[in-house]
């Protein structure tokens, strides 16, 4: 068995669970978590996270989650969650690549939020969701995976729920204290209730890639200087977090990816224009790096990892986004170089993003699904040896 190779988090929901998951997304009278609106809900959730923790156990995963079977979306769910903060359907979803790579790809609508009141993390769903998960894993390690600060600061402050005659926060540096005061209250209850290992996504770093063609901070007339002070003030809200949760105890870990919904992404961007950045600055124990197309760039940008040798890489060579098992040999050369960079101790082995980053998922089968974990394993073992 090995530790080396990892899960991002999230796996395909069951279609028992996939029916109450479309109702929630197409209501917005409904009130978060959503079990007093459908009858048999929460017990089909419960039943799910059991089944697929076991799965995860018996597939040999070393770290497990409850497969965000709790989640419709990878980010919205917990915002949903916090205390001020309500849903609604919007006129447009987000929009990402289809799979010509030119065309929009729009999806669904129910990301809509509107501040009611000043944003707190107190009493949060998600950590009776965590205590659950810990309960059926038992002795097996858990992670739990939430939005980066820095990503729902980014999504609210470009809404229009700051400044206007009605609004609970006046201006960013407001809403960026409120927020920051909600993530701490959670992060506080979450190592309270025994939780370890605490995983902030993220799909923002590339917006600030200037080889990013998607980003609306490329092209001209764009103020770089302005840019690069918003970057600046994204990894300071988030290390003002990470440096709360190690405070607590806590492995602060990350994922970052260019998007991932029905095997599509949201754009390009390589890290070596963001290394200096992000994977220099961030103070995350452990990365994991989306890089399973060319899109990522060279390996050479994980030279910014040198002088940080308590820092670990997982490298999501393999896809999620893809029905057919990946080319070994590309991954075998990828982790060789990167292994030339960064002692090979400190790297480890991932798919670029989860296989249901929202609750619909890639387009691939679960069979499918877990013979590219087994995949994963086995690379894992043949380079890095038994590790546990």
């Amino acid at each position: 068995m090995t530790d080396k190779f990892q899960i991002v988090g999230s796996l395909l929901r069951p279609d028992e669970l996939l029916k109450y998951k479309t109702q929630i997304e197409h209501n917005d009278d409904i009130q978060y978590p959503f079990y007093e609106n459908y009858e048999g809900y929460e017990k089909c959730e419960t039943e799910a996270i059991k089944q697929v923790v076991a799965k995860e156990i018996e597939h040999n995963l070393s770290v497990v989650t409850d497969g965000e079977f709790s989640k419709s979306m990878w980010h919205l769910d917990f915002v949903w969650g916090f205390g001020g903060v309500k849903r609604y359907i919007a006129d447009h979803g987000y929009f990402f690549r289809d799979v010509d790579g030119t065309s929009k790809y729009e999806t669904r609508k129910d990301i809509g939020l509107r501040i009611t009141d000043k944003l707190s993390g107190k009493n949060h769903h998600f950590i009776q969701l965590f205590q659950q998960l810990q309960d059926t894993a038992g002795e097996q390690q858990t992670k739990l995976c939430v939005p980066s600060p820095s990503h729902i600061f980014g999504e609210l402050s470009w809404s229009d729920n700051i400044g206007g005659t009605d609004s609970v926060y006046l201006n960013k540096q407001e809403l960026k204290e409120g927020l920051v005061i909600a993530y701490k209250e959670f992060v506080e209850e979450f190592a309270a209730v025994g939780g370890k290992i605490l995983q902030f996504d993220d799909c923002l770093w590339e917006l600030f890639a200037d080889d990013n063609p998607n980003s609306p901070f490329t092209g001209e007339n764009i103020n770089q200087d302005e840019v690069k002070g918003l970057a600046t003030e994204f990894i300071d809200i988030n290390n003002t977090v990470i440096d709360f949760g190690h405070s607590l105890g806590l492995k602060m870990w990350t994922h970052n990816c260019r998007g991932n919904y029905d095997s599509r992404n949201m754009g390009g961007g390589s890290y070596a224009k963001i290394a200096n950045l992000f994977l220099k600055q961030l103070k995350y124990d452990r990365f994991f790096l989306e890089w399973d197309d060319d899109r990522a760039g060279s390996i050479e940008a994980l030279e910014v990892f040198k002088d940080r040798p308590e820092t670990e890489i997982v490298l999501g060579l393999l896809s999620s986004k893809t029905s057919t098992l990946d080319d070994e040999a590309r991954v075998v050369r990828l982790l060789d170089e990167a292994s030339k960079i960064i002692d090979k101790d400190r790297l480890l082995l991932s798919h670029q993003c989860g296989f249901a980053s929202c609750d619909g998922g890639n387009e691939l089968s679960e069979a499918q699904q877990w013979a590219k974990i087994d995949q994963g394993q086995k690379i894992a073992k043949q380079y890095w040896g038994s590790t546990v």
